[in-house]
């Protein structure tokens, strides 16, 4: 039986200290929402265009025009509105949905989001070779491409404790496919003629990092989005047997080694000290330390996917007004705007130039077969 118990990764290992006070995110979280309540305005102005996109559009810009607003004082607040301002507006635009109409959605979307999944796991390791990419850069483009971007990466880095520089050429890849997917899918779903199921559908599956989904999703419509936010939190679930498989697969790697060096030991302790055998403590491998730290399940089945469907059934029990959705619909647009705005301020094209072009080639190539063939799958199914 192999327990789900990984090596905890330096790479999460963000300093000495426990995470930043609240205090310390009080500054680049003031950035973030006084950019939101720019963008905001302007997505109601420019529909097509929306409030999220304005936000990740003026983040960059911002970040480029004073650098000053990249500084190590404002990254805490970055951090914060990008990952919890991000997860409470899920759990805010839920209260705008059934527990049926999630169910519903869920199911219809299942051939899509398996044959996707197999695509994007399939083609990092067929583009993945031809590109000489290998290795943990391999595995995290893939599982983010796959399932749910930055997320993915870092459930997969503390599965298989991938080394800090291929957790940053995976998410400086999977961040560039974001932004161009948050700023080309809705313009793409107009020329296409896509109704808002059919648009949600394509978002959800295709796009990385539920941000991006939400963004691109409420950009085209609050249909298309409300579609695009419940297919990817239903893909978001393929994380757990894609981690769990991780886990079993590192295992017996670590298996084969540990039986490799228990036979090399045996070799050079035969026959005793004398006779050219190894002295104690010469000519003896190391054996692998021992995992430890174990990957929380909360990894796997984020807190905020929880919180969606609790919102979802307060809904569907009535404990919602329908009066308060207009509110609670504006409230959950400025969040993600907020969120989209942290992400873009906290962009450094330097880390992008860092990656080298194959890692990008290789998110590019999956990027492209994942919008196609969800796309074709639509199609051969009957909902596009």
């Amino acid at each position: 039986m192999v327990h789900v118990e990984v090596r905890s990764p330096a790479v999460v290992e963000t300093g000495p200290g426990a995470k930043p006070h609240f205090i310390e995110r009080v500054p680049g979280l003031l950035v973030a929402l006084a950019l939101a309540a720019a963008a905001v305005p302007l997505g109601r102005l420019v529909p097509v265009i929306g409030g999220p996109v304005f936000g990740i559009v003026l983040g960059v810009l911002a970040g480029v025009l004073v650098p000053a607003l990249r500084g190590s004082w404002a990254r805490p607040g970055y951090e914060f509105a990008s990952k919890t301002l991000l997860q409470l507006s899920i759990v805010v635009l839920g209260t705008g949905l059934s527990l049926q109409q999630v169910l519903k959605v869920g199911g219809e979307s299942l051939p899509v989001m398996l044959g996707t999944l197999t695509v994007a796991l399939g083609g990092a390791w067929l583009f993945g070779r031809l590109l000489g990419v290998r290795g943990d850069t391999q595995t995290l483009i893939g599982v983010g491409t796959a399932i749910c971007g930055a997320s993915a990466i870092a459930a997969a880095t503390a599965a298989i404790g991938a080394k800090r520089s291929s957790v940053a050429y995976a998410l400086a890849t999977i961040f560039t496919f974001n932004v161009v997917a948050v700023l080309a899918f809705p313009p793409l779903g107009h020329l296409l003629g896509l109704d808002a199921r059919a648009f949600g559908l394509w978002a959800g599956t295709a796009i990385n990092d539920t941000s991006s989904v939400v963004a691109a999703g409420y950009t085209y419509s609050q249909a298309a989005g409300d579609q695009a936010l419940v297919v990817k939190l239903t893909r978001s679930l393929m994380l757990i047997p894609i981690v769990i498989g991780l886990v079993i697969l590192k295992s017996r790697r670590e298996a084969r080694t540990a039986t490799a060096v228990g036979k090399a030991n045996s070799m050079g302790t035969t026959g005793g000290v004398g006779a050219g055998a190894a002295a104690p403590g010469e000519g003896v491998l190391p054996a692998p330390a021992p995992a430890a730290g174990r990957l929380p399940w909360r990894r796997m089945v984020p807190l905020f996917l929880i919180g969606f469907i609790v919102a979802a059934g307060l809904r569907s029990a009535g404990v919602v007004p329908a009066a308060w959705q207009e509110t609670l619909s504006l409230v959950g647009t400025f969040l993600i705007t907020s969120a989209l705005v942290a992400i873009g301020l906290s962009m450094r094209p330097s880390e992008l130039r860092k990656a080298g072009w194959r890692p990008l080639a290789l998110g590019a190539l999956l990027w492209a077969s994942v919008a196609l063939s969800s796309l074709g799958l639509q199609l051969l199914t009957g909902t596009l």
